[in-house]
């Protein structure tokens, strides 16, 4: 891959403002591929100039007109995955099967359920002789981290420009190529110019201006904790609408039935997927306590079937994304350890055979106690703590005991009483043995974030509720 050296502003590649460049790690090999032009406070002045520019008359275009574009960029999608897919394994270290898969699929997922809800999505309602009014909220600054980067680029990206939004968005620099594609595959669709717009660069140099910036209406930010709160400090001059997607330690409360086995092993692989790398990962399993030898039995066998190695091949993980977070993740390992948890399988060091790319291996912590490390922080790696719990009553307490809320499972054969242990989670996106929803809200409570995305209600975070009272004769009376 070649360097990045322009922005897309304006409907035209750009030359950035400054002349500083970002290294761009393959994280399999260690080595740079690539740079990526680092944007300046001038860059987004002139993004959102761009944006602001082209809100009016994107805001003003019918539905119709909207999903002609949003179709068109569908025709273009499908001519660049196999580009985009090469991206994502080279960029993040995404096994091929991932990256021109589940990856990808998101995307189209996303893509194709924001059409579907445009389609039949009313902006307008009547009540009595008032009429509730949704509008577009104006210019929107989305920030995606690196982990999913092209499902979470979608997932702003399409409901904002749905309900009439003009956006820029800044993507991670440690998954710039994919990014880059996206704007070229929005480019070759016919997005008119302005309505989109990509600056690449870091936090400092973008993300804070971004954020802060007193012409941008919203910013939606998916990232660690302490990333969104910065955002949101950033931003809170202007008091502009601030959505975030942030970090979760999500348990998953396997029920005491003749499954338990083969729920614990099903849970494995979603985990692993991605090196890990996933803010909704299942981290936390909850499971009887004396049933806890079962548990790590069948945990350890499905774990040590997860493959590790050269994401170009056929293994089931690659590495995770940079030496920082391999790092980050031997450290937390290494504090499972100390901390006293039984270590099933995995650990510190690379997988054997592997001494060069950050890789790590699968690791599974059984016995431990929800007020270890490894409990309480967010891993983001191939990392799996098991818990024991006495009664359904006490899962539901450890797992509620957590300063995050994304997400949560219940698996267990009997539906009625996972319904009910489901509706006593405290999180915004709990499923039952693992469902799968498009159209479902997808955020969190506490500190993983505000606000939901996918579905229709990624639609409302872009809009303004307006009431016009008297629009109608009152025919109440």
């Amino acid at each position: 891959m070649s360097d990045l050296t322009t922005f897309y502003i304006g409907g035209k590649w750009v030359e950035p403002a400054g002349t500083e460049f970002f290294d761009v790690v393959n994280p399999a090999t260690e080595e740079v591929f690539g740079r990526v032009a680092q944007g300046t406070a001038e860059d987004v002045d002139r993004a959102v100039a761009a944006a602001r520019a082209a809100f009016p008359t994107w805001s003003a275009t019918s539905v119709d007109e909207r999903l002609t574009v949003l179709r068109a960029i569908d025709e273009e999608f499908g001519k660049r995955r196999d580009d985009l897919g090469a991206a994502l394994t080279q960029e993040m270290g995404a096994p091929a099967a991932l990256a021109n898969g589940f990856q990808l699929n998101l995307l189209a997922g996303h893509l194709g359920t924001a059409i579907g809800i445009l389609e039949n999505f009313s902006f307008e309602e009547q009540r009595g002789a008032t009429l509730i009014a949704k509008e577009p909220i104006g210019v929107c600054g989305l920030i995606t981290p690196w982990n999913w980067p092209l499902s979470l680029i979608a997932v702003k990206v399409f409901p904002a420009l749905a309900v009439g939004c003009t956006v820029v968005l800044k993507p991670s620099e440690q998954s710039p190529f994919s990014a880059q594609i996206f704007a070229e595959i929005l480019d070759a669709a016919g997005v008119p110019a302005g309505v989109f717009n990509l600056v690449h660069g870091d936090g400092p140099s973008v993300g804070v201006p971004l954020s802060s910036h007193p012409d941008v209406d919203l910013i939606s930010f998916t990232g660690s904790t302490r990333g969104g709160i910065e955002v949101a400090k950033n931003a809170a001059p202007s008091v502009k609408r601030v959505t975030q997607e942030l970090g979760g330690k999500s348990a998953n409360i396997v029920l005491d039935d003749a499954n338990l086995a083969a729920n614990v092993g099903a849970a494995i692989g979603p985990l692993m997927m991605n090196s890990g790398q996933t803010c909704s990962a299942l981290t936390r399993m909850l499971v009887p306590a004396a049933r806890m030898d079962e548990a790590i039995a069948a945990a350890k066998e499905a774990t040590e079937q997860v493959t590790v190695g050269d994401p170009t091949g056929d293994a089931v993980i690659g590495p995770v994304v940079s030496g920082a977070q391999f790092e980050k993740v031997q450290s937390l390992i290494q504090k499972g350890i100390d901390e006293g948890a039984t270590l099933v399988t995995g650990g510190v060091g690379r997988p054997d055979g592997l001494d060069t790319g950050y890789y790590v291996k699968p690791t599974v912590f059984a016995n431990v106690t929800n007020d270890m490390t490894i409990a309480r922080e967010e891993v983001f790696g191939p990392v799996l703590s098991i818990l024991g719990y006495d009664s359904v009553d006490q899962a539901v307490e450890i797992a509620n005991d957590s300063e995050y809320g994304l997400a949560g499972n219940v698996a267990g054969a009997d539906l009625e009483q996972a319904r009910a242990v489901a509706r006593r989670i405290r999180a915004g996106y709990v499923t039952i043995n693992d469902a799968f929803d498009f159209s479902a809200p997808f955020g969190g409570y506490r500190k993983s974030g505000n606000g939901r995305e996918w579905g229709e209600f990624g639609f409302d975070d872009y809009l303004e509720i307006k009431g016009i009272l008297g629009y109608a004769p009152d025919t109440s009376a």
